[in-house]
C-alpha cells in the first residue's frame, strides 16, 4: 500500500467561470457557456456553436511578457495553476523545490499557432515562420510553463490520451506521490482548440453536435443527441502526501482512493460497442481503492452527447456494477461546458471534489428525452446526498479509458 494522497487546491478556467468559486456557482445554477463562435468566422461551417472561455486575459495571471511567450492553451494552465498554488497555501520558499513535480497535459497544444504560421509559410515563404513556434505549439509545453513560471523542478510530465487526457495526468500524478517519487504534484489538463481546423476536423468526423441551439446542442444521454460542443479551459489540483499536507497545515478537500486504466484495442474513435474496456477501468479503480461496486453511488460520466459514447458507456456502467447500476446516480458536467478534451476530466474531477464537499450532485443540463437504450438514472435534477466516493469516468479516441475514484476526507 503506498502513501495516501489528498487535493489541498484547486484552479479553474471555464467556458462558465474563470475560478473554481464561479464554476461552481455555474454548475449549481445549471448556466450553460454554449454560444456562437466568436473566436473566428463560422458562418461558412455546419457546426457554429462552442463553449468559450470569456473576459480571459493572460496579464490577469503572469507578466505580461511572459504571457506573450505562450499560447492560449499554456496560458490557461498556467492560470489555472497559480488559483491551484494560492488555494493550497503553497509557499515554494519552504519546499524542497525537486520534490513538487507538475503533471499537466494537453490532447492537442496549440492549432493557433500551427494554422497562424502555416498561413506565413505558404503566404511569404520559410524564412517568415516565428523561431518560437515550435515551442509555442508542442502540447508538453503548459507542463514546461507551469514549472517555470512556478520554479517546481520535481518529476514533469505531460500525458497525452485525447480525450482521457486530464484524468490520466491527475492519475499519474496520484502514483507518482503515492509511490514516493514526489511529495506535491500539480495536476491536470488544458485545451485551447477552437480553431477552424479544429472545429473543421471534429465536424468532418461527424463527433461535433448538428445542432446549434444552444439549449439543445450539449444534451449528453438525451435521445436527441447529435455530437459534442467544443469546449476549452483548464483544471489544476494540487494532489500531497497526507503527511506533507497536515504537517504544513493545509485544508484537506477530498483523498485519491483509485486509479484504473485500459484500452479498447477496437477503433480510433469508436468506444468497444460492448463496453468491456471502459468497465474493466472502472473495476481496476474500484480495486486499486479497496471498495466494493455497491459502495460506490455516483459517477460523474465521460457523457460526451455522441450517441456512441453515451451508449456505450452505459453499457460499461452496467457491465462493471451489474444490477447495483440502477441505483448509481450518473451525470454529465459536459451538459454544461461542453467537452474540453484534454481539460475535460480535470474540470470534472474537480467538480467530484465540490460534489463531496457539499453533498450535492448537479443535474444533467438539457436532458429531457430519455433513449431507450440509455436507462439509467441520469440525474434530470439536481440531488443533495451525503457521498463517500465519486467516481470519474474519461474515454479517448484511441481506446483510452481511465477512471479516478475521489474519497470523502476521513482521518482513519
Amino acid at each position: 500500500m503506498g502513501r495516501r494522497v489528498v487535493v489541498t487546491g484547486m484552479g479553474a478556467i471555464t467556458p462558465i467561470g474563470l475560478n473554481v468559486e464561479e464554476f461552481w456557482a455555474g454548475v449549481k445554477e445549471g448556466r450553460i457557456g454554449f454560444d456562437t463562435i466568436t473566436k473566428f468566422d463560422a458562418s461558412e461551417y455546419k457546426c457554429q456553436i462552442a463553449a468559450e472561455v470569456k473576459g480571459f486575459e493572460g496579464k490577469n495571471y503572469m507578466d505580461f511578457k511572459a504571457a506573450k511567450r505562450m499560447e492560449l492553451f499554456s496560458q490557461y494552465a498556467v492560470a489555472a495553476a497559480k488559483e491551484a498554488m494560492e488555494d493550497a497555501g503553497l509557499d515554494m520558499e519552504k519546499e524542497d523545490a525537486y520534490r513538487v513535480g507538475v503533471s499537466v497535459g494537453s490532447g492537442i497544444g496549440s492549432l493557433q499557432a500551427m494554422e497562424r504560421e502555416h498561413t506565413k509559410l505558404m503566404d511569404k515563404g520559410p524564412s517568415r515562420v516565428n523561431p518560437l513556434m515550435v515551442p509555442l505549439m508542442i502540447c508538453n509545453m503548459a507542463a514546461g510553463n507551469v514549472s517555470i513560471q512556478f520554479g517546481l523542478k520535481g518529476k514533469n510530465i505531460n500525458v497525452v490520451t485525447a480525450c482521457a487526457t486530464g484524468t490520466n495526468s491527475i492519475g499519474e500524478a496520484f502514483r507518482s506521490v503515492q509511490y514516493g517519487e514526489a511529495d506535491v504534484m500539480l495536476a491536470g489538463g488544458t485545451e485551447s482548440s477552437i480553431t477552424p481546423v479544429g472545429i473543421a476536423g471534429f465536424t468532418a468526423l461527424t463527433a461535433l453536435t448538428s445542432s446549434n441551439d444552444k439549449n439543445r446542442c450539449s444534451i449528453p444521454f438525451d435521445k436527441e443527441r447529435s455530437g459534442f460542443v467544443m469546449g476549452e479551459g483548464s483544471a489544476v489540483v494540487v494532489l500531497e502526501e497526507l503527511e506533507h499536507a497536515k504537517k504544513r497545515g493545509a485544508k484537506i478537500y477530498a483523498e485519491v482512493a483509485g486509479y484504473g486504466c485500459t484500452a479498447d484495442a477496437y477503433h480510433i474513435t469508436s468506444p468497444a460497442e460492448d463496453g468491456e474496456g471502459a468497465a474493466k477501468a472502472m473495476e481496476f479503480a474500484m480495486a486499486d481503492a479497496g471498495v466494493k461496486p455497491e459502495e460506490i453511488a455516483y459517477i460523474n460520466a465521460h457523457g460526451t452527447s455522441t450517441h456512441h459514447n453515451d451508449l456505450f458507456e452505459t453499457r460499461a456502467i452496467k457491465k462493471a456494477f451489474g444490477d447495483h447500476a440502477g441505483a448509481i446516480k450518473i451525470n454529465s458536467t459536459k451538459s454544461m461546458v461542453g467537452h474540453l478534451l484534454g481539460a475535460a476530466g480535470a474540470v470534472e474531477f474537480i467538480t467530484c471534489v465540490k460534489e463531496l464537499e457539499e453533498g450535492y450532485i448537479h443535474r444533467t443540463v438539457g436532458y429531457q428525452i430519455p433513449d431507450e437504450e440509455c436507462d439509467l438514472d441520469y440525474c434530470k435534477d439536481a440531488v443533495e446526498m451525503d457521498l463517500k466516493y465519486a467516481l470519474s469516468n474519461s474515454l479517448g479516441f484511441g481506446g483510452h479509458n481511465a477512471t479516478i475514484i475521489v474519497k470523502k476526507y476521513e482521518e482513519q
